[in-house]
This record gives structure tokens, sequence and C-alpha cells, in this order.
């Protein structure tokens, strides 16, 4: 698409040099055939001796070419040497490339960049306002949507992946290596600890707790437990109980039985005693946990120590890795899609912000502010670039490339200049032969 562009631009370009120089070339047929008919003049009233009315004829027709041949002279010493001559003060632009390639740039700079010409063309072109009228049409919002699906695909194909992976991991690493994990626990917890809220996150707990030791089936665990603790540590005492009439099941399920109903006691009296000293140590320990990850150079070292060694571990490269592989085919996927996702997106948004557009004239004017700003702070800059573009282009042109663009550009309008001077010298010859004889 873009080299079809391109092609297309190069045959204008061509097509408009040689329309330039045809109507050069004739503008130059039509003074030099000027100059001829004067030539063609003179002599036919010389070979009539300038008797009567030729007299006339003869002034005209000389003072007709010297005007020809002296604006022919000025019109050629422009660009050339006249006759290849080395005649001085001709070839003149050429000879002073490097001042008209400065002279220039100043001219342009000055004229048509100056910082209040830009600013008022973008206050008379009112871009916000033109924005939202392009984008309201429905044709214009989904050809923006399409070209982001074209740009997109086109995209993938020069997408170097090793490179975005390697990017994308370098980007976290760096990102986490600079975050204080330590001070962003630490605030975390004091937020979430303040007004003693974990105190009911303890309460929760220990309700939880209570329920699972109510359970049968944690009692038998626990039992099932006992006894092959038991069996492994004192298996004498095992074998026992059965002289003394009960069975190692029974003795386990009792003890089981004991265990959760001292355990149940004990966390319903932590759970009925906001003073109890199990809550306290809680407390303490909470605070003293989030106190250390404030203000203890050590601890919040050895959390920095555990953040840097797994960002190095390899998992979190794969991890990358994987999330950019799996963006990549679901872009690919979604743009092969006739309802492709990123064109509805596109499309979308591009109403909506249309929308508000139009119907929000501070939105407007806020957008034409910023880019006035924008076109502030960049316009000097701008202008300098573009004077220094303009002058190095023209002073790199060969001499023989800097003629030929400018004659094709003014050429035809300084063969004007020849015509006039043919015409308006044979006017003068005339005047001078009219006083010159009604002097006599």
């Amino acid at each position: 698409m873009l080299a079809a562009l391109f092609h297309q631009e190069n045959h204008r370009t061509k097509m408009a040099t040689q329309d330039k120089a045809l109507a050069l070339k004739k503008m130059k047929w039509f003074a030099a055939g000027l100059l001829v008919a004067a030539a063609a003049l003179f002599l036919l009233a010389k070979s009539q001796h300038d008797a009567g009315a030729w007299a006339w004829v003869s002034a005209f027709a000389e003072a007709a070419m010297v005007g020809a041949l002296a604006d022919w002279f000025a019109v050629v010493a422009l660009f050339r040497h006249p006759l290849g001559l080395p005649i001085p003060h001709t070839a003149i632009l050429p000879a002073n490339k490097a001042r008209v390639a400065d002279n220039l740039a100043e001219f342009i700079r000055d004229k048509f960049l100056s910082t209040d010409a830009l600013v008022a063309r973008v206050d008379a072109f009112d871009p916000a306002g033109r924005l939202a009228v392009w984008l309201a049409e429905p044709a214009n919002a989904a050809l923006l949507g399409a070209k982001a699906v074209a740009a997109a695909g086109q995209m993938l194909d020069f997408v170097d992946d090793e490179r975005v992976k390697s990017m994308l991991h370098e980007a976290l690493r760096r990102r986490a290596g600079q975050f204080d994990l330590a001070g962003a626990v630490g605030g975390l917890l004091s937020t979430l600890t303040a007004d003693r809220r974990h105190q009911m996150l303890l309460d929760e707990g220990l309700r939880e707790l209570a329920q699972w030791l109510d359970g049968e089936e944690v009692q038998a665990l626990l039992a099932a437990k006992i006894l092959d603790v038991a069996g492994e540590e004192y298996p004498k005492l095992i074998g026992m109980l059965g002289f003394v009439g009960m069975s190692a099941e029974d003795l386990g399920n009792k003890f089981a039985g004991g265990l959760v109903r001292g355990a149940n006691k004990w966390l319903h009296d932590i759970g009925d005693n906001p003073e109890h000293e199990r809550r306290q140590a809680f407390d303490r320990t909470v605070e003293g946990f989030i106190e250390r990850l404030k203000t203890d150079p050590a601890f919040r070292a050895r959390i920095d120590q555990h953040k840097r060694e797994w960002l190095e571990r390899p998992e979190l490269r794969t991890y990358v890795n994987g999330l950019w592989d799996e963006f990549k085919d679901w872009l690919r996927h979604d743009l092969a899609q006739p309802d492709s996702t990123l064109h509805r997106k596109v499309t979308g948004a591009s109403a909506s912000f249309a929308a508000a557009l139009g119907s929000d004239p501070a939105l407007r004017a806020s957008i034409n502010e910023h880019m006035r700003d924008a076109l502030k702070s960049l316009a000097p800059d701008l202008r300098d670039g573009i004077a220094e573009h303009i002058a190095a282009t023209v002073r790199n042109w060969d001499d023989a490339t800097l003629v030929r663009d400018v004659e094709l550009s003014v050429g035809r309008d300084l063969q004007f200049i020849r015509v006039n001077g043919t015409l308006v010298g044979g006017a003068v010859g005339l005047i001078i032969h009219a006083v010159s004889t009604f002097m006599v």
C-alpha cells in the first residue's frame, strides 16, 4: 500500500515537471520568435532605405531588438553565463547559492512560520471542532477502526518477540526492584489493623477453628493420630490397656474428646474476653511485625533480598514470555475476525469521543488551548529546524539541479520579461524617433 502511494506520488511529480518544462519551452520560443520578427522588420526597413514610414518601422524594430537582447541577457544571467562566456556578475543564482539558501530559509521562517502566525492558524482552523465533525460520521469512525486494525496487524509482523519479551522482563524487574515492598506491606497492614480490625479477623478464625474441632471426622482423625503416636512412642503402655479392660481405640476417642472440649473452652474464652492475654499477645505480635516492616533496616533488607531473588528466578521470565505470547495470539486471532473486538472498541471510542466533543464546548476549547500551548513551546525549535533544513537542502543541490528546479518554477514568468522588453523597447524606439523627427 505504501509502495503504491509512493509510486503514485512520484508519477504525479514527474508529470507536473514535464508540464512545467513544456510550458517554459513554449514561452522561450515565443520570446525568441518576437526577436526574430523584430530583426526581420529591421532588415526589411533597411532594404527600403528607411524611406517614409519605413523609418518608423526601422526605429521600432531596432529598439525592439535592443530591448529583447538586453532582457534575454538579464534573464539568462540569473541562471548561467550567456553564451557560455564567463562575464562578471552572470550565473548569479549558482554563484550565490549559499546566500540564496540562507535568505530563502530566513524568509520562510520569519514570514510563514512565526509563532503568532501558526497560533492564528490553529485558532482559525479549530482542530477540535473539525475533529468532532469528522469523527461524528460513522464511516470515518469505522475507517479509523479499520486503520487501527491494519496498523496493529502490520506492527505484529515487525515486532521482534525476543526483544519485546526482554524489554517487558527488564521493565518489570526494574519497576519491582524500585518498589518498597516492606514499606508498602507495612502501610497496608497499618490500614487493615486500624481500630483493631485485625481482632475481627481473629474472632472469625477462632469460630472457624472451633467449628472444625467439633466435627466428628476431625475428632476421629485426632484419635487415630493419638493412637499412632502412642503406639510408636509407648508400645508397652498400649499393650497393657488390654489387662485393665480398655481398648486403645476407646482411649484415643476419650483423649480426643477431652482435647476437643479443652480446646473449645480455650477458644471460647479468648473469643468472649476482649482483654484475654492471647488477644493482647496477638496485638503485640501484629504491631511488632508492622513496626519492623517500617523501621527495622535489617528486616527490610531481608525482605528486599527475598524480592530480588524472586525477580531473578527463571519462572518470572517464563511467566512474562507466556503473557506476551498469549497477548499476541489473542491479537492475531482478533484481527482476523470480521467483527474484530479491537475494531469495534476503536470505532465505539471514536464515536463516544466525537459526541463528547460535539456537546461540550469547554472540552473543545481546552483541546484547542492545549494545542496552542504546545505549538507555542515547539514553534521556535520547529521554525529553526525547518529553516536549517531548507538552507542545508538548497546548499547541497548541485548547480545544475538548482538552476533547473528554479527555472522550471519561475522561468516561464521570466520569459514575459523578454516579451515585454521587446514590445516596450520598440515603443520607446518609436517615441525617440518621433521626438527626433519633430525637433528637426
